[in-house]
């Protein structure tokens, strides 16, 4: 019988269960290759998504601290002298920046006070620009290794791909007689690199768009701490 002829053929052929260990014995050295350094993409992605975002929490708290211990003074230009200005905050950065280049302005003969208060002011809010610069850089920092694990991820899953199959298919050309059975594990194991480009590219694009959002929130709740502290040195200083 028929069904009965086929039982042997199909006893050969699930001799063995397959899984990711094999596939990845079937691989050539290459496609395993590039699964161990797709592996260390992987740690490198969730090291950087896991540290970024715990130190995105930090600078947050640290800053929202040390604005309420701000508006809790009633003069920021003339701070008592128990008021230490913390190391690390990005706000207490701005906070600094902006101090010393107002203090830094210095009056000269034939400046009424009008003018000096107006350089004073200009030099506080050029201070204050180029300290948003700086602090966004260091907010964004990491990003964009973890950009091009993203993008760069799955290509380099393809190549182990396209390069398992060019060989699986170059091996079985040699031979007189060509077969699925004789093709199968070598485009099997091909196919395990791009299924490790996806894993690990699918979680880091959730990572870095999360991370992106939250350091665009920081940024802009920087760059209002920024106008709102230019606009408490003018009132003062009038």
């Amino acid at each position: 019988m028929p069904f009965a002829s086929s039982l042997p053929i199909l006893a050969q052929t699930t001799g063995a269960e397959p899984g990711l260990v094999t596939y990845f014995t079937q691989s050539n050295l290459a496609g395993q290759i590039i699964i161990f350094a797709l592996a260390l993409f992987s740690l490198v992605a969730w090291t950087i998504m896991f540290g970024k975002t715990f130190e995105l929490r930090k600078l947050r708290t640290l800053n929202l601290g040390f604005q309420e211990k701000l508006r809790e003074q009633r003069s920021i230009l003339d701070l008592p002298d128990g008021f230490r200005v913390p190391e690390g905050v990005p706000y207490a950065e701005l906070f600094r920046d902006a101090v010393e280049a107002y203090w830094r302005v210095e009056g000269r003969r034939g400046d009424g006070d009008d003018r000096l208060i107006a350089a004073r002011i200009e030099h506080a809010e050029n201070a204050l620009q180029r300290a948003v610069a700086n602090q966004s850089l260091e907010y964004e920092s990491n990003m964009v290794f973890l950009a091009t694990i993203v993008s760069g991820a799955p290509f380099f899953g393809l190549l182990g791909t396209v390069w398992g199959v060019m060989d699986a298919f170059g091996a079985v050309a040699l031979r007189a007689e060509a077969s699925i059975q004789m093709l199968a594990p070598g485009v099997s194991g091909a196919l395990l690199t791009t299924v490790a480009g996806l894993l690990v590219a699918i979680p880091s694009v959730f990572g870095y768009n999360y991370l992106l959002s939250n350091t665009k929130q920081l940024i802009t709740e920087l760059e209002n701490f920024a106008s709102s502290l230019a606009d408490r040195i003018e009132l003062e200083s009038r």
